[in-house]
């Protein structure tokens, strides 16, 4: 289970739709409490692909990202995109780049405008699991 704070949840969709029709990118960072994750804070970085179908985190913006998390005692979590066009759940190139299987991977899809889906999986090889992602 992996539990998400309305707030961060807003700033991620406001970012994701902002950067529409490209896909939006960035990082996760909490706590971890037995099998739970509890992100504190998302990173909003820039997507250098400026790719509707891909992304690649910028190296600048994830580095200062993590001397943030080592600055505030935080975990790294894993990441997040979205998919303007698809469904949330892993595409193959997803599940290919999913290098960290202890890492969470977070997909937005705005497929609906009206009713995005933000889901989490677990990614180990071709097999992606839904992580049971609740926004509190």
């Amino acid at each position: 289970m992996i539990t998400l704070p309305n707030a961060e949840y807003e700033k991620v969709l406001e970012h994701a739709r902002k950067n529409l029709p490209e896909e939006a990118c960035g990082l996760i960072a909490g706590r971890i409490e037995g099998n739970d994750k509890h992100i504190e804070k998302v990173y909003l970085l820039t997507n250098i692909d400026h790719s509707n179908e891909h992304f690649s985190l910028d190296p600048k913006e994830h580095l200062g990202a993590i001397k943030d998390m080592r600055a505030n005692g935080l975990t790294p979590l894993g990441n997040w995109h979205s998919h303007p066009e698809t469904p949330s759940r892993p595409s193959d190139e997803d599940k290919r780049l999913a290098y960290d299987s202890k890492a969470s991977y977070l997909i937005l899809s705005l497929m609906d405008r009206e009713n995005p889906v933000f889901r989490s999986f677990h990614v180990e090889g071709d097999v992606a699991t839904d992580e049971g992602l609740t926004i509190i």
